[in-house]
């Protein structure tokens, strides 16, 4: 059995049979207004973790991580500007050290670069990952303007986390599906996160 990598969150981390195989890339796709960075800031209490933010400042994550009510670690935090992104991102992973986390955040801007060289990036990573016994994880915005190259995302990744926000008249309800997960099996139920300090399964009531 392949060497599994703990997220941090308990009962999700039983129910993947210890956790997510080392060498794996995930794809956590979730709406743009959710608290999936609380699953982000988490992550980085496990390993080691590079954080390439394409959208905030390095200032802002950092700020956001200091801040966050989850327990989180200290990640080297990386902004990305410019009109070559999937270059610089490459250079940054290609120095990634052994079993450490990777955080893309959010992966859009590079998803909307050329199919090619997109896909030519998630090979880098799929195999410095394998090579070196790490994790990445590529946040993926699903809102209303979905990049083209994220079906491309989806299939390459090795696991799919599925994290969807429910809003009702006066409940937020936060619930993570794992459709895919190679290295082991996907789960059949669906797991309702409690998202407010750290993250954790939310026992109140079952899921109907």
């Amino acid at each position: 059995m392949a060497k599994r990598l703990q997220t941090g969150i308990d009962v999700l981390d039983r129910k993947l049979g210890g956790g997510i195989p080392a060498g794996s890339t995930v794809a956590l796709c979730a709406n743009p207004a959710s608290q999936a960075e609380l699953f982000l800031n988490e992550l980085t209490a496990m390993r080691g973790t590079l954080y390439i933010s394409l959208g905030r400042t390095e200032a802002a994550v950092q700020q956001s991580i200091d801040a966050s009510p989850a327990r989180t670690g200290d990640p080297t935090v990386r902004h990305i500007t410019g009109d070559a992104p999937i270059d610089n991102a490459s250079k940054l992973v290609s120095a990634l050290p052994d079993a450490s986390n990777l955080i893309v955040d959010p992966v859009d801007v590079l998803e909307r670069v050329d199919y090619d060289r997109y896909r030519h990036f998630l090979n880098e990573v799929q195999n410095h990952m394998a090579n070196t016994d790490g994790l990445a994880i590529l946040h993926c915005l699903d809102g209303e303007d979905v990049p083209k190259g994220r079906d491309t995302t989806r299939f390459m990744a090795d696991v799919v986390f599925d994290l969807t926000t429910e809003i009702s008249a006066d409940t937020v309800e936060n619930r993570l599906a794992v459709p895919k997960f190679r290295g082991g099996r996907a789960l059949n139920d669906v797991i309702k996160l409690e998202l407010s300090e750290r993250v954790a399964i939310d026992t109140s009531r079952d899921i109907a």
